[in-house]
């Protein structure tokens, strides 16, 4: 299983929040590329990023900060965050970025979401995160009535190439996550599920290896990286490193898209 750190940014600086919450934020670093440094020194073999601005205002917001991350590692990222036209998914391709997440488009744009898979095959994964089974848009500030599941069917058949799914009441709690709710959510979808939200041990690492024959095939870890409950080291021992095996290599949140 594939372990992501995630890197929040609002702002320009690195941060946390509880639940999703703007006003619950914690900043661990005034420079993201700091922390995606040493990610990588630790072993990662690909990072989470998203732009916590950009998702309440629609479009790319801290473009000079992402930058900076992807011309510092070598190893690919993934971005989500107000990703909501053409232009701003190429602007992130442009500057290195590997991986876009789209997140509100699929509930709001399908049709967009098909052609992007379609002008960038394997390129485009789709965060869903979910509030008590249902899918929150427009950073987590809004919940439509599209139950998770559904919409994680519909995406599969557009030609999204994975999926990463956040239990937002799990996200920043460090209280472990929603076995329940991956496991539903993987036995819709042939595609891959990355999970995230709620991570807070080693212990939930090695619960999540469960549902690997499954397709969850990756985990994006968060605060418990910050604070020291999860060494990424460790993790990495603990339950594998390396891509995603069930992703060909060019394959493209808590995800806040």
């Amino acid at each position: 299983m594939e372990v992501i750190p995630a890197i929040d940014i609002l702002e320009g600086r690195c941060v946390r929040l509880y639940q999703g919450d703007y006003d619950k934020s914690e900043v661990f670093s005034e420079n993201p590329a700091d922390f995606a440094k040493q990610w990588v020194e630790q072993g990662a073999t690909r990072l989470h990023l998203v732009d916590l601005d950009g998702a309440k205002a629609g479009k790319i917001v801290n473009l000079k900060a992402i930058e900076a991350i992807a011309s510092t590692v070598s190893i690919p990222i993934e971005v989500g965050g107000g990703l909501r036209t053409k232009n701003s998914v190429q602007q992130l391709f442009n500057i290195g970025v590997e991986w876009a997440i789209l997140g509100t488009v699929a509930v709001e744009q399908p049709q967009l979401v098909q052609e992007l898979c379609q002008e960038f095959p394997r390129q485009i994964i789709v965060g869903i995160d979910a509030r008590n089974g249902k899918v929150a848009t427009r950073g987590w500030l809004e919940t439509s009535e599209v139950l998770a599941t559904q919409l994680a069917v519909q995406m599969q058949e557009l030609g999204a190439a994975a999926i990463i799914y956040t239990d937002i009441h799990r996200d920043g709690t460090l209280e472990g996550p929603n076995m329940e709710a991956l496991r539903e959510i993987a036995a819709a979808v042939k595609i891959p599920i990355i999970a995230s939200g709620g991570m807070s041990s080693i212990t939930d690492l090695l619960s999540l290896l469960a549902l690997e024959p499954q397709g969850v095939t990756g985990v994006i870890i968060g605060r418990a990286l910050y604070t020291g409950d999860i060494s990424l080291r460790e993790a990495l021992r603990a339950v594998g490193s390396g891509r995603i095996q069930d992703i060909p290599p060019n394959f493209g949140s808590s995800t806040f898209a």
